[in-house]
Parts: structure tokens; C-alpha cells; sequence
């Protein structure tokens, strides 16, 4: 746990000084307050992904001193990631980087670390035995998709305070815990720095939001988190592929859903923003109603309350992915489930027929 102790104080301490560097300077801050997805009510810095990749790197850099042989490894796939990561830096620096340019240079990461890494999909567990996939015109694209769809799916997730941070925690959390099982030190220590330096910037965005995650930071832990969990899986055979497949469901699933729902439901591009992702449901149509409507206060205390619902709901597909990363019948069994209780939980917040146990608690409005 050192390089998680590392990596959480650096970036703890190194968000506080771009935090007070962005308000002193008014450099890279979020005063949009009438988008779709916009909840905040004050400007706020969202350069967060700034001191999470210092911090990684600090901390990579301390733990290649200790263990010289992860040195070249963990430099190709830091690199690789400042490429993923480039794009949304200049977005939120911006606000001229377009969805589509971000995608490319995540994919142009992906494919980066298919070649210096060996970072590639060759194989597909099933219940009966193993499908290799040997072929490059498919395994290279199917890699870098996914490789690159993860890292979409993270900033499609991080609508609220803590929500991506905190997932993306769990998930890395549980890469550390089955790349200890299997012996994968490389996998083991980086997930770990890439958790430590999460947690540091969390708690300087949760509950307050005293800085947003941003693109940059978005897709930067999610290019991590595709990569660990591909290599993890690719370089230790004992792990089922559907452990990586149950342990990022929730982000992916809630980005293939987004896009079917603009383009067949609504009949829109798939890259629009728009305001109905199930953790913005459970904020309008539940959280709202137990807190209450008040001034810029009360709609931070609705932010911060929002979060946690989808903690407990992601930790459905991280919990029995932990527990079951060799068993690929039950994983697949628990994605699926985990789909259903998605698509259930979805259709009746929409219908205004959100379970009642949801509420917290019945606060008339005012």
C-alpha cells in the first residue's frame, strides 16, 4: 500500500495548489451553469486531471526506484495515457477540443499500447473453454475500441461530485486485489498509484466540489483502468476476460445505452449531450425530492447526495467480480444480471415509478 500512500498525499497536496492557482488566475474554470449536464451553481476549476497525472507520475517514479524492472513498463503506459489524456486537458482548457478529437486521440493511445505493451484483446473465455482470437484485422480494432470506449465511458459517468472518482476507486481497488492473487506486480502497483492519486483529488471534489475532474482527468483514469484491466486479463490466463468485462460494465453499459437511446429513441447523434443518464434520473427525480428545492447550498447538498446511490449500484458488478475473477459462468451470469437490474431501475425512474425504498427520506417540498 506505500505507492497508494504516495500517491494519494502527492495529488492531495498538489490539487490544493491548482485549486488555488485556478482561482487566483481564473485559468480553466467551469461557469457554465445552463448545461444540460451542469449542476453547479459558482465558477469551479475542472483541471483535475492535472494533479492526478503529476501525482502518478511522482509516484511512479518513486516506486521505478524501489523496483527498477517497472520502470520502462509503467513509463510506455503513462505515456500512452498523456496522449488519452491531452485532448480533454485542452477541452477544459478551451472548450474548443470536439468529442470526436477526443475519441481519436484516445484510440491513437490505445494503439500505442497495443505496440509498445502488447496491450491487445487475444483471447474470449466461455463457460465450455477458450476462443482465441488470432487475427490482427480483428483483435487490433476490437482492442483499441475497447480501450477507448472505457475511457469515454469514464467522463460519460462523471456527472456528479465523486461519482467517476469514487467508481473508478473501487474498480482499481479490485485490479490491485486480483493482480495480487495472480502475482502481477506490475498491475498491482499501478493500480494502486492511479487509486491513491483518485482518492487525493476526491476529497477536495467531495462533497463541495472545490474542483471538477474535467475531461483530462476523465479520460486519463479511464484509459488507465481500460489498460490494467486488458493487460491484467491478457497476461494472466487464470483471470476470465468477463472479469474485466463485469468489472467495467457499469460505465460501458451506461455509454452503449446512451447511444442507443439519442440515436434510435430520440433520433439524435449519439456524441449530444443531453440530461437523462440514469445518475441524472436519480438526481432530478428522487434526490431532489428528499433534500428539497433552496439556493446554491441545497443544490450542492442534492449533488453530493447523489453519488452514493450509483456507489451502491456500481459495487453490483465490482463486488461479484472480485470475488469470482477466475469463475467466467458466474460472471457472465452477474452481467447479465446486472444489465437487467440497469435497464429495470432505469425504465421505472423514467415512468416516475422510482421504488420507494430509493427515498431516503419524505421531506415535503416547500
Amino acid at each position: 500500500m506505500f505507492s497508494f500512500f504516495v500517491s494519494f498525499v502527492a495529488c492531495a497536496l498538489l490539487t490544493l495548489l491548482v485549486i488555488k492557482y485556478a482561482k487566483r488566475n481564473g485559468a480553466a474554470l467551469d461557469s457554465d451553469y445552463e448545461g444540460v449536464q451542469k449542476f453547479h451553481t459558482h465558477a469551479v476549476a475542472r483541471i483535475g486531471g492535472i494533479p492526478i497525472f503529476l501525482a502518478v507520475l511522482f509516484s511512479g517514479a518513486i516506486s521505478t526506484l524501489r523496483e527498477l524492472t517497472l520502470g520502462p513498463w509503467l513509463a510506455s503506459l503513462i505515456g500512452c495515457a498523456f496522449i488519452a489524456m491531452a485532448g480533454g486537458i485542452l477541452e477544459d482548457c478551451t472548450g474548443r477540443v470536439s468529442p470526436g478529437r477526443r475519441l481519436l486521440l484516445t484510440m491513437l493511445a490505445a494503439l500505442l499500447a497495443y505496440y509498445l505493451l502488447g496491450a491487445k484483446l487475444v483471447r474470449l473465455d466461455l463457460p465450455w473453454g477458450v476462443l482465441p482470437l488470432q487475427l490482427n484485422l480483428l483483435v487490433l480494432p476490437l482492442t483499441v475500441l475497447a480501450v477507448a470506449g472505457i475511457a469515454n465511458a469514464v467522463n460519460i459517468i462523471d456527472g456528479f461530485n465523486g461519482l467517476a472518482s469514487m467508481v473508478s476507486i473501487c474498480m482499481l481497488l479490485s485490479l490491485a486485489y486480483v493482480a495480487l492473487q495472480v502475482g502481477d506486480m506490475y498491475v498491482l502497483v499501478t493500480a494502486l498509484i492511479v487509486a491513491g492519486a483518485t482518492a487525493g483529488f476526491l476529497i477536495w471534489n467531495y462533497p463541495v466540489g472545490l474542483i471538477f475532474l474535467g475531461d483530462g482527468g476523465a479520460y486519463f483514469i479511464g484509459f488507465m483502468l481500460g489498460e490494467l484491466a486488458l493487460l491484467l486479463v491478457m497476461r494472466n490466463p487464470g483471470v476470465s476476460t468477463w472479469y474485466a468485462a463485469l468489472l467495467l460494465i457499469y460505465p460501458a453499459f451506461e455509454t452503449l445505452f446512451s447511444a442507443y437511446r439519442r440515436m434510435f429513441v430520440r433520433g439524435k447523434s449519439p456524441a449530444l449531450p443531453d440530461g437523462i443518464h440514469l445518475h441524472s434520473l436519480i438526481f432530478r427525480r428522487i434526490v431532489q425530492w428528499t433534500v428539497g428545492p433552496r439556493e446554491a447550498r441545497a443544490l450542492m447538498k442534492r449533488n453530493a447526495r447523489t453519488s452514493p446511490y450509483l456507489w451502491l449500484f456500481s459495487l453490483m458488478a465490482v463486488i461479484p467480480a472480485t470475488v469470482f475473477w477466475k469463475n467466467t459462468g458466474l460472471l457472465i451470469f452477474f452481467s447479465l444480471l446486472f444489465i437487467i437490474s440497469y435497464l429495470w431501475l432505469y425504465a421505472r425512474i423514467v415512468r416516475f415509478k422510482s421504488p420507494r425504498w430509493l427515498f431516503l427520506h419524505n421531506k415535503k417540498r416547500k
